[in-house]
């Protein structure tokens, strides 16, 4: 592998815009070479070194594109990756994976016959709050998690405006656009559930997709609850969690968002750091004292995402977020939806 990585960007629209280009710019392992955008050239106004190309298939045939990151509507993860991992490209996939785990694990099968990676963009591993959390976990600092409760709520009542997000196509919908988010970093913390209840509703007038949605991963003596809603105008709390010691509550969503629709550059100083009053509340006892106070929040990073992608590739150090992992994230959506259906509580089987 070569010390400078060359990049073949598929579409940019606001995943291409703000949670790829950015971060392959700011990091000097990467040359972004191309960009496919099929009716614009937008891409130029702000990387005006980079060539556009009109088709995904001639991107492909361009020899000196090592990666090929897809950011393109949910339905062409699967054909366009494999399409990349059949051309000897390892492959940065947006989230979700592929709309199935059938084709999660084919893609995987494929990656690792043709010794190509797969790095499935979950960035929000790589949220401020959700490191915290981490620690707060890993130092143990409420003892045994009994009770985990993660939010991604908005006040969101009209349809987007783009149609592809709110057609009737596999993996569209809430729960696979921010459910994938809560579920993802749900396994990271605690593993693979026992068993998946889902809840999963239309709720906006015309809306052809789930809007709103309550899934509960069962552990053995651990409940996760992870909800998203588009009705939700007045915040409330982002994290709830409760052990054995004491609970940790956290307002507010990671800055980095934000500042990237805003046009801040990831490496600027103070990248990621959230408003003190964000800061999460932990109320716990600590070797006999009992504490109750605000920690502050660990700097975000979505740039360490590209960080490893680079190290995997020419260091050879472990990947962050396995293809695996991913797949799981997919089959437990799948689960959702006929937990929801079905009206009961679905055995987890790996």
């Amino acid at each position: 592998m070569s010390k400078i990585i060359k990049v073949g960007l598929v579409g940019f629209g606001m995943s291409g815009q703000l949670f790829h280009a950015p971060f392959i710019d700011a990091n000097k392992n990467f040359d972004l070479k191309k960009v496919v955008e099929r009716h614009n050239r937008n891409s130029i106004k702000d990387y005006p070194y980079v060539e556009i190309e009109k088709s995904f298939d001639e991107l492909l045939l361009d020899k000196e594109i090592q990666l090929i990151v897809i950011t393109t509507p949910n339905i062409f993860h699967f054909e366009q990756t494999k399409k990349a991992l059949l051309a000897g490209k390892h492959v940065v996939i947006e989230k979700p994976f592929t709309p199935t785990s059938k084709e999660a694990l084919e893609l995987i099968d494929i990656s690792l016959r043709k010794g190509r990676q797969i790095f499935v963009f979950q960035n929000r591993r790589w949220d401020g709050d959700f490191l915290t959390i981490k620690k707060i976990i890993q130092k143990n600092l409420l003892g045994k998690i009994l009770e985990y409760e993660a939010h991604f709520d908005r006040f969101s009542p009209e349809l987007n405006k783009k149609p592809w997000r709110e057609a009737e196509d596999p993996a569209g919908g809430n729960l696979y656009d921010l459910g994938t988010h809560l579920i993802d970093q749900a396994v990271c913390l605690f593993g693979l559930p026992n068993s998946v209840w889902a809840d999963i509703r239309t709720q906006r007038n015309d809306s052809k997709v789930d809007d709103a949605f309550e899934v509960v991963l069962n552990y053995q003596e651990l409940k996760v609850i992870l909800k998203a809603g588009m009705f939700v105008r007045e915040e409330g709390p982002r994290y709830i969690i409760n052990g054995t010691k004491g609970s940790f509550v956290k307002y507010g969503l990671d800055p980095q968002e934000d500042d990237l629709e805003n046009g801040c550059s990831p490496d600027r100083t103070g990248w990621g750091e959230d408003l003190s009053e964000q800061y999460g509340f932990l109320n716990t006892e600590i070797e006999g004292l009992i504490f109750k106070g605000n920690i502050k929040t660990i700097a975000g990073s979505y740039q360490k995402f590209y960080e490893n992608v680079f190290d995997v590739l020419d260091n050879q150090i472990e990947i962050a977020v396995k293809p695996q992992e991913a797949c799981d994230v997919i089959r437990i959506i799948e689960l959702a939806f006929e937990s929801n259906r079905l009206g009961k509580v679905l055995p987890f089987n790996e």
